[in-house]
């Protein structure tokens, strides 16, 4: 009698063990659309960059770096954090990739990267304190 009170009770709770992932699972709804609380309107990513082949991603990060820098160092030009100034179009950002990085090789490209991340981690403070002051961090 004791054993099988045993097995009963470690039966129920495995099955509560394992079963109780399952509620939080049906509660969490995946969405591919990204919401942000800060500059919800911003411009989504060129589509080619959305496109690009999980081996030439070097290709999109050195963009997205391009844009990080151009913007944190236009916040800190101008003074000003409003929407149009830290998260403009992409136009600038791919216009210099096209023009100075398209046909360079990968370890190029991941220099390049690594300069933009550094030009950005230079304004990030700066940017930061005046975003923080309009609200807009």
């Amino acid at each position: 009698m004791r054993q099988a009170s045993c097995t009963l009770v470690l039966t129920a709770l495995v099955l509560g063990l394992t079963s109780a992932p399952g509620f939080a699972e049906r509660n969490l709804v995946p969405t591919l659309e990204r919401s942000f609380d800060v500059c919800p309107d911003r411009p989504a990513e060129p589509v080619w960059m959305q496109e690009i082949p999980l081996r030439q991603s070097y290709q999109r990060v050195l963009v997205q770096d391009i844009y990080r820098a151009q913007n944190l160092e236009r916040i800190v030009e101008t003074v000003s954090c409003a929407c149009e100034i830290r998260f403009p179009s992409w136009d600038a950002a791919e216009a210099v990739f096209r023009e100075s990085y398209a046909s360079d090789e990968r370890w190029e490209m991941l220099e390049a990267s690594d300069a933009y991340n550094r030009r950005a981690n230079a304004a990030r403070t700066a940017a930061k304190a005046i975003c923080d002051a309009a609200g807009n961090w």
